[in-house]
């Protein structure tokens, strides 16, 4: 994986993981009402979860690529096409509603477990593998991702559940949480133009 493709890979998602979503209104809620340590498990759930299920899912895409490489082609647009409309949605998305209560932080079972019916997570997990598996070395780089993803994930999760109060207060003015969304989707369009356009000669 070139230089240019990691730097696009960790941009997305960097971006994506850091944008408001289930994951991230669920672990704020439980920073302001337990505090930190009570919501580690949780934590550590969100991102060693999603880690496993992207390099789970990357591995059964590697598979089918070697057999039909044609796929891995239609996948990778495919994917570039559903990662521009996640960037869409980002930018128009309206002020997020409360997070519901919730009677106790979640544990690292649960939170796991939470990202196999997370919507955000699979749009992320299909568009990601389908753009950035190389079929070749699928083992390889889906540890790469899975990587880039719990380093991401790790960050974001920490940052919410620990500044949740004060993300929500700065997210609570309609013209900030736009400047946040759109430069949000501008880093995600602008990995999906390196990857793409660059992998046809275009960029670099």
């Amino acid at each position: 994986m070139s230089f240019d493709s990691l730097a696009a890979l960790l941009g997305i998602l960097l971006a994506s993981s850091w944008t408001p979503g289930p994951n991230n209104m669920m672990l704020a809620a439980s920073g302001v009402n337990y505090g930190l340590r009570a919501t580690a498990p949780h934590i550590f759930g969100v991102f060693i979860g999603f880690g496993f299920m992207i390099f789970s899912i990357s591995l059964g895409l590697g598979e089918v690529f070697m057999r039909y490489p044609v796929l891995h082609e239609v996948l990778r647009w495919g994917g570039a096409a559903m990662l521009i409309w996640v960037a869409w949605k980002i930018a128009t998305a309206k002020r997020p509603g409360e997070a519901g209560a919730a009677t106790k932080p979640f544990t690292f079972v649960q939170a796991a477990a939470f990202q196999w019916i997370n919507p955000k997570a699979w749009i992320m997990v299909i568009s990601i593998s389908a753009q950035f598996l190389d079929p070749a070395a699928p083992v390889l780089t889906a540890g790469i991702m899975a990587g880039m993803a719990m380093i991401g994930g790790a960050t974001s999760a920490t940052g919410w559940a620990w500044f949740g109060m004060v993300l929500a207060r700065w997210l609570h003015t309609p013209a900030r949480l736009r400047a946040f969304n759109w430069s949000m989707a501008g880093i995600i369009l602008a990995g999906v133009v390196v990857v793409v356009f660059g992998d046809l000669g275009v960029v670099g």
